[in-house]
């Protein structure tokens, strides 16, 4: 086994174990206290929640899609309207909890599907200096496997946003 597939194997698991501890932790919110923002104009607990849902259904169709192509080019979305029209204030919140929890333990499985070759091979076309979290600039290769650590990095820096005790959610 290569070291590139242990550091990828390693890494799920990390991500599988930052889903389920998570959740736990979401759980322990209260319904009234997921609707509260941490400022006026934030997002709170369960739109941030809302919002992670949102960013897994646009990241697993890109995960598969990019196994079909030498490019990483996606389309974008609109975070804020989707956060929105969907009303996530208005769902329960042990629900939308639980089809966070799973729909990333799918990802998980999905990821762990992904041929070695296929995460790493470098990427010169791609559109990750508009639609990642941290961005590659355009002249710059990169690969699945940045795309994917992105995801994960994104999803934590918003889990760490609903954790934080201070009020400094952005």
């Amino acid at each position: 086994m290569s070291s590139e597939t242990q550091d990828i194997k390693h890494f799920l698991q990390e991500f599988r174990a930052t889903v389920e501890s998570s959740a736990e932790l979401l759980l322990k919110i209260s319904e009234a206290q997921s609707r509260i923002a941490k400022q006026s104009g934030k997002w709170s607990a369960r739109e941030i929640v809302g919002h992670l849902i949102d960013s897994a259904a646009n990241n697993h169709q890109r995960f598969v899609r990019a196994q079909f192509s030498n490019e990483l080019i996606f389309q974008g979305y609109q975070q804020a309207e989707w956060v929105k029209v969907q009303g996530y204030k208005d769902e329960p919140w042990f629900q939308l909890v639980k089809l966070w929890q799973h729909y990333n333990l799918h990802l998980v499985h999905l990821i762990s599907r992904i041929p070695e070759q296929t995460l790493t091979k470098s990427r010169a076309i791609h559109n990750l200096d508009s639609i990642a979290w941290q961005t590659v600039d355009k002249k710059d290769q990169t690969t699945l496997e940045y795309f994917v650590r992105d995801y994960v990095a994104h999803l934590s820096h918003h889990l760490g946003q609903i954790f934080a005790e201070d009020d400094s959610t952005e």
